[in-house]
């Protein structure tokens, strides 16, 4: 199995994200996923910056794909878009059915987590319009993974989400702003205070879920380290890990380690929160179950 990097899906400084992808370059990971799929206010990299950076972490080894945004409201942002479908050196990863339809046909592409592909025919469908590669709706279960591996369509490969905070929805109001008492448009890019999201929780205190913006996120790190022979049964092409601001590498270790069929290093201590698979088991996100 190979193991990608998802697109950072918190707002960094230009200088962390530079810094970060500097290291990635030299990661043990193969496939790095680039770009805003969160809010397009977030451009302290624009797109030619990340076209740079694609071609540098290219230059270093890695297969790199351009992601789009997963919300459309704007034409500026359908601008980018369609810059993103054409750019003609990267596949790109598509979020939602309007970047579907600009690149269905036309060059391949990857369907993204956000994309509901829940059944053997929907991604039959998908194989049509040019993916060759789909990732796992973080909702679904192994049970429903095993079915849609069962009768996947030549040449498509399955990609799972295996490590951090899971992105459950996208709203048009911006939550991050609300909190601070900000309106969406005049948000002064509160998000930057906020390096892994901004937690909640409930009156009794218990954890409940992260505000990223216009996007919420679990509260706990979706991790499936514990299952990686599961998925490597399965037929698993890639395991995404999804990037948090402080222990990535070692976290790429450990599972660089483990698809290699070693025992990798612990995870405790290394998350940014604590750990949960419930939906690779069918029962409730938030729970964590350890593999019999």
């Amino acid at each position: 199995m190979k193991l990608s990097l998802g697109p950072v899906l918190y707002y960094w400084t230009r200088e962390a994200l530079l810094e970060f992808y500097a290291r990635v370059a030299d990661s043990g990971v193969d496939i790095v996923y680039l770009g805003e799929v969160v809010c397009s206010r977030r451009h302290l990299l624009r797109l030619d910056d990340w076209l740079g950076l694609a071609r540098d972490l290219r230059a270093s080894g890695k297969e790199v794909v351009l992601s789009s945004q997963a919300l459309i409201e704007s034409e500026s942002e359908l601008k980018t878009l369609r810059r993103i479908a054409a750019n003609g050196d990267f596949p790109v990863e598509a979020n939602e059915m309007g970047a579907v339809r600009l690149l269905a046909g036309r060059v391949p592409f990857v369907a993204g987590p956000h994309l509901n592909i829940y059944n053997t025919e929907t991604l039959a469908w998908f194989a049509e319009l040019g993916a060759t590669r789909f990732v796992l709706p973080l909702e679904l279960s192994r049970d429903t993974l095993r079915e849609l591996q069962s009768r996947r369509p030549s040449g498509m490969q399955a990609e799972v989400f295996a490590y951090g905070r899971m992105p459950l929805a996208f709203s048009a109001r911006c939550f991050t702003a609300r909190h601070h008492n900000l309106p969406k448009d005049d948000c002064q890019f509160r998000c930057l205070d906020d390096a892994d999201g901004l937690a909640l929780q409930t009156r009794d205190k218990a954890a409940f879920l992260t505000l990223n913006g216009i996007q919420t996120q679990s509260a706990q790190v979706y991790d499936l380290s514990d299952a990686i022979e599961e998925l490597r049964g399965l037929g698993i092409d890639a395991l995404r890990l999804s990037p948090q601001s402080s222990n990535m590498l070692p976290i790429i270790e450990s599972f660089r380690e483990r698809c290699a069929g070693r025992p990798g290093a612990s995870l405790e201590g290394l998350r940014v929160a604590p750990p949960c698979n419930g939906y690779w088991y069918g029962v409730p996100g938030m729970d964590y179950r350890t593999p019999a």
